[in-house]
């Protein structure tokens, strides 16, 4: 089941900018009070988190060390002002310093 989003609203009806996150059916309609505390809520919108090809996390997957090596690449990291060392990949020299 989808989690939901939902603004707690004031007694005026408008948002206090807190928000509450229920687990909640996708037939379900969408609730006006809180389950627990009865306060005013209503539903916001908020973009899906969706892991797709591009998504952060597989991003993070793709641009690991291990797999950038595996793919044939090189990667520098800085470890100090002016001086990088290789993290990954086999080709290059083992460090970079600015005053190379």
């Amino acid at each position: 089941m989808p989690i939901y989003v939902y603004d707690i609203l004031d007694k005026k009806g408008k948002p206090t900018g807190k928000t509450v996150e229920l687990v909640q059916s996708m037939k379900d309609d969408a609730l006006t009070a809180h389950p627990d505390t009865g306060q005013s809520i209503r539903r916001a919108i908020t973009a899906p988190a969706i892991a797709g090809k591009w998504s952060d996390i597989k991003g993070k997957s793709a641009l690991s060390n291990s797999n950038l090596e595996r793919l044939g690449f090189t990667k520098y990291e800085r470890k100090g002002k002016g001086y990088m060392e290789r993290t990954a990949g086999k080709e290059g020299p083992r460090s970079i310093s600015a005053d190379d």
